[in-house]
């Protein structure tokens, strides 16, 4: 058994009522309490927010929250029944552990691990982990898109026009060739085996990505198992261009 990169704090389980003006989402917990439960995932969650799926909530003991349970997992059951992670605000924590951990060998050598480091012609971006080694080496930029759309095994982002993505992208082509940039896809969910640009949704960031990768963008499509026990990494999605 692969060992779990999170642990989840305990969790609550559920059922999902409706989920409104993208941050709150009611729920009947399996006590039988109905509560409302901050959504902290500002995207259409395309596919996995079906009205009756079973879910998963954290609790704060923050008496200043105005909302005491957050929404971490909702399980989909239309290709395979499978936890989907739904809280934006774990993948770059998981990813961290993980470059700590260096278990991304595609990553080569590295010695320093930075988070949201300034760059960009403006000055006004921030990557999300900046990687460096020996002066002979390369730095590395790299980015993490929470992915949890999928068709079948295929895993998709985006799941809507994404213009800060879409920025993203242009930023990461700036810094080469002299550094490396990298683009990690973190599938939040562990039945897809394949990953694609979300075509349909925003045309322009497939565009952009097969022309980044073109000029040496090294995409990561990285498979994760999420459960109520945790995540686990489960190695990479083959890569659909």
């Amino acid at each position: 058994m692969i060992d779990c990169l999170y642990n989840y704090p305990q969790l609550y389980p559920g059922i999902l009522l409706k989920r409104y003006k993208r941050f709150f989402a009611d729920i009947q917990l399996d006590s039988g309490e109905l509560v409302t439960a901050h959504c902290p995932n500002t995207g259409p969650m395309t596919g996995v927010s079906t009205i009756g799926s079973a879910v998963q909530l954290s609790k704060s003991d923050n008496p200043q929250r105005k909302l005491a349970y957050t929404l971490e997992l909702i399980q989909v059951t239309d290709y395979a029944t499978t936890w989907v992670g739904v809280n934006t605000a774990l993948p770059n924590r998981v990813i961290k552990l993980a470059l700590e951990k260096h278990l991304f060998p595609e990553l080569g050598e590295y010695e320093q691990v930075k988070s949201e480091v300034v760059y960009g012609k403006d000055r006004k971006s921030r990557v999300d982990f900046y990687l460096t080694g020996s002066a002979e080496q390369k730095p590395i930029y790299l980015e993490v898109k929470n992915t949890t759309w999928s068709q079948a095994s295929l895993a998709l982002f985006p799941d809507t026009e994404t213009t800060r993505g879409q920025k993203h992208l242009r930023e990461l082509m700036e810094v080469l060739p002299t550094s490396r940039s990298v683009m990690l896809y973190f599938i939040n969910r562990g039945d897809c085996l394949e990953f694609a640009p979300g075509d349909t949704t925003d045309p322009v960031y497939g565009q952009l990505l097969r022309e980044a990768i073109k000029l040496g963008l090294e995409v990561l499509p990285c498979r994760f198992d999420v459960s109520p026990e945790g995540i686990r990494y489960l190695g990479l999605a083959k890569l659909k261009i």
